[in-house]
């Protein structure tokens, strides 16, 4: 993945960082308690905070879990999921919650459908 300016991976995954780093912050967590909580390694956690990672989907929910927030709000601000799919959000809900995909099937699903979409409006 081509990395932005400062080594940061995109927009969407900084302004991901962010969000978490607040998420964390209000729940009165450290990032050590909060890699514990999800799983996920402290550096590694960091790194997301920083913008310098793009998680999966399968992460994303670890934190969230952890957070106790919803993992759709996660993906939102991934740019896994947008806000304006309506139904299509819904099936990537349905593709990232099911349990017997493993994750590089899921992206796989996600990117077929979204350039089913995308052909869709090109032809309308």
């Amino acid at each position: 993945m081509a990395k932005g300016p400062k080594g940061k991976v995109g927009k969407t995954v900084e302004s991901l960082g962010d969000y978490l780093k607040e998420q964390r912050v209000a729940a009165h967590l450290s990032l050590r308690q909060l890699a514990e909580l999800a799983g996920v390694s402290n550096p590694y956690l960091s790194q997301i905070e920083r913008g310098l990672r793009r998680p999966s989907a399968e992460v994303l929910q670890q934190i969230a879990k952890a957070l106790r927030i919803s993992a759709e709000q996660l993906y939102i601000r991934a740019g896994i999921v947008h806000p304006t799919d309506g139904l299509a959000g819904s099936v990537e809900l349905a593709i990232l919650g099911d349990t017997q995909l493993t994750e590089r099937q899921k992206q796989s699903l996600l990117d077929v459908y979204s350039s089913f979409l995308a052909l869709n409006q090109g032809n309308d």
